[in-house]
C-alpha cells in the first residue's frame, strides 16, 4: 500500500500521526497474513480467511481517508 507515493512522503506521515503509523504495520501484518494462507504457508479455514481480509480492507480504507485528509 502506498507504493505510488514518495517514500520520504509515507514516512513523514507515520511520524505525524500515530494512527497512521499503527494501521499502517497492522495493514502490512494482515496483508503478510493473507498472503501466507494464499499460498499454502499457513492453512487457516476459510472464514477466517474471510475475516482477515476483511480486517485488511477496513485498515485500508481508514489508511486512505488518513492519506486524503492529511494537512
Amino acid at each position: 500500500m502506498f507504493e505510488n507515493q514518495n517514500a520520504d512522503d509515507v514516512q513523514a506521515m507515520m511520524a505525524r500521526s500515530d494512527e497512521f503509523r499503527r494501521l499502517y504495520q497492522h495493514h502490512r501484518e494482515l496483508d503478510r497474513q493473507v498472503e501466507e494462507a494464499e499460498h499454502g504457508l499457513n492453512p487457516i479455514d476459510d472464514m477466517t480467511l474471510h475475516t482477515l481480509k476483511k480486517e485488511k480492507l477496513r485498515a485500508k480504507d481508514r489508511l486512505t481517508f488518513l492519506w486524503e485528509h492529511r494537512a
